[in-house]
């Protein structure tokens, strides 16, 4: 899996075609925060490429408009990081600098990720934008199922999208990403037409991820304890968060 076989794989039209090579400086000026930050790109960056403009000039896609948000384009970017990056902070990083919402595909060999966030007008500054809500990211190169990677791969084909806006085209691609990490956790991929539905996808994922976390450090805890008492009440616990899993798992 390659950079390249992920763009090519998005099926965008050669008429939004940038294909332009952005500046460091302009990133650091517009979206590192802190010092540290700074030298994140610095150091971390190797290159990062406009490589498509999405709005309705280019996909015959209409705009979206409500009281939180303005989306009159989807930009393409493509990051490469050097080898010692730190890939999470750095995505972040150029999600927070881009003022519209951003398809952008990381390469780190052999990490090669695919990462979304919505944004927001800011309450604070006028005109400015925010993120809304968390980065929805997948790292193909963790992914053992090759056949899940096709269908995943399939799936996000900018005509297989939702058509109506560039939120909805947006949020398709959101949900597209979801339903390969949902299919980590039950083995199937499926993906949701109905937006209710996905929004309680996600919060389940949210749930799994969380009490996984949570059993891997009480196992760990387990182990260690030679106490039978507090043995059994960890056991117990375990337990309860075992439930809670199974719970969550099937809102996915």
């Amino acid at each position: 899996m390659t950079r390249s076989d992920l763009i090519a794989a998005l099926g965008l039209p050669t008429g939004a075609d940038v294909n332009q090579r952005v500046p460091k400086k302009m990133l650091t000026e517009s979206g590192a925060p802190t010092p540290g930050d700074r030298r994140l790109i610095e150091n971390g960056v190797e290159e990062l490429e406009w490589l498509a403009a999405l709005k309705p000039t280019t996909i015959g896609v209409a705009p979206y408009r409500d009281a939180a948000r303005e989306y009159l384009e989807i930009a393409v970017l493509a990051l490469k990081l050097r080898a010692k990056a730190k890939p999470d902070r750095v995505e972040e990083l150029v999600h927070r600098a881009v003022p519209y919402p951003v398809v952008l595909i990381t390469e780190q060999p052999p990490l090669v990720s695919m990462s979304l966030a919505h944004k927001r007008w800011s309450q604070s500054e006028t005109g400015a934008t925010v993120l809304d809500g968390d980065i929805v990211r997948v790292r193909l190169d963790d992914v053992e199922d090759q056949d899940l990677v096709g269908t995943f791969m399939h799936g996000l084909l900018l005509a297989g999208q939702p058509q109506s806006t560039l939120y909805a085209l947006y949020q398709g691609w959101m949900d597209t990403i979801l339903a390969l990490e949902a299919a980590h956790v039950t083995g199937q991929y499926v993906l949701l037409t109905s937006p209710e539905r996905a929004v309680r996808r996600r919060e389940a994922l949210q749930r799994c991820i969380r009490l996984q976390d949570q059993m891997t450090k009480l196992r760990s805890v387990a182990k260690r304890e030679k106490q039978l008492p507090r043995l059994a009440a960890l056991n117990i616990e375990l337990k309860r968060l075992q439930e809670a899993y199974a719970a969550a798992r099937e809102q996915l």
